[in-house]
């Protein structure tokens, strides 16, 4: 059972009223299309002939672009570089009507390139600084934020585990966010070890989950659901969770139950780059236009659904959204 499509587009006519900020690790995707037909005679790797290149947000910036496509005003708080790449990614977030708003560094703008050849990833380069050079004073991020975050209806902290996000800049971020009575959710990365408590949605995905609960479930063994949330509740006491299953779809917990498991919306499934930042985007806005949790995680699957049918990392639009759901069982 997914949402109707009914429900669905009274949501996103209720979400254009709705500005959300993000806060995280920004990145730059960049997509190196091509061909291989012949070996290289300098070493056994392919030669890739290149047709085209394509660029687009990546990152806490990918969750931005998914929240502006689906009809929300959108701000993005983020290292972006002065770099050619820099330029770039600020191009790209100000064509889809996303505002950024970059902490003074000196490091360089995070790139992903990724090559594709007959549309199956060969490989990935990355280009990015030392940690340190992403991290923000706390004081400073305050008075950064303070009027972004009055400003707006939820704000979403995009952990990447690049250096951007601290506990000291978590804590001031909360702060400010409960002090301000707004909507906090968190997708997080457990290698991070962010310290963080009390927040309305946190969206692991599976691996996440068990890291975060101090599980090591026996190989083959089935998830342990009502174990992680739980667990996941009583370390950080946030609201909701919603694990991000993958091809398995979504595990909802409210206040450490599990509420449902509910099946992948997709009906194929190509790439699932970005898919969680895609889920993560539309749960926040349907929650914050009224929805309960379960309408909203039907919601955000449904949006992921589209998502993962395309090549790269990707949004969607509420056309195709509706589109989607007119045709799903």
């Amino acid at each position: 059972m997914s949402i109707p499509a009914s429900k669905a587009k009274a949501l996103l006519k209720r979400i254009t009223g709705l500005r959300i900020l993000v806060i995280g690790d920004v990145m730059l995707d960049h997509y190196i299309w091509g061909d291989a037909t012949r070996i290289s005679p300098e070493a056994p790797v392919p030669v890739i002939d290149i047709a085209r290149d394509t660029w687009t947000g990546g990152g806490a910036a990918n969750v931005a672009l998914n929240i502006a496509a689906l009809g929300a005003r959108c701000t993005v708080f983020g290292f972006i570089g002065a770099d050619p790449h820099g330029v770039h990614l600020r191009a790209i977030l100000r064509e889809r009507g996303v505002d950024a708003i970059s902490p003074p560094g000196k490091g360089r703008t995070i790139v992903k390139t990724r090559v594709l050849v007959q549309h199956q990833q060969l490989c990935r380069l990355d280009r990015e600084s030392p940690p340190s050079s992403y991290a923000v004073d706390p004081a400073l991020a305050g008075r950064l934020l303070a009027r972004a975050i009055k400003s707006s209806d939820a704000v979403v902290l995009s952990d990447y585990a690049k250096g951007l996000l601290t506990d000291g800049f978590v804590s001031r971020v909360a702060r400010l966010a409960r002090d301000a009575r707004k909507f906090i959710a968190l997708d997080p990365k457990p290698k991070n070890r962010l310290a963080f408590a009390g927040l309305d949605l946190i969206t692991p995905n599976k691996k996440e989950a068990l890291q975060l609960a101090g599980l090591e479930p026996e190989p083959g063994s089935p998830f342990p659901a009502a174990a992680v949330c739980a667990l996941l509740h009583e370390r950080f006491s946030s609201r909701y969770v919603v694990v991000t299953l993958g091809e398995e779809g979504m595990l909802l917990s409210s206040s450490g139950r599990v509420i449902k498991a509910i099946p992948t919306a997709a009906r194929e499934i190509f790439d699932v780059s970005g898919a969680g930042d895609t889920a993560l985007a539309a749960l926040v806005l349907a929650l914050n236009s009224g929805a309960g949790l379960e309408e909203a995680a039907h919601f955000a699957n449904a949006a992921a659904g589209v998502v993962v049918a395309k090549l790269g990392t990707a949004t969607v639009s509420p056309g195709e959204l509706l589109g989607h759901l007119s045709h799903a069982p």
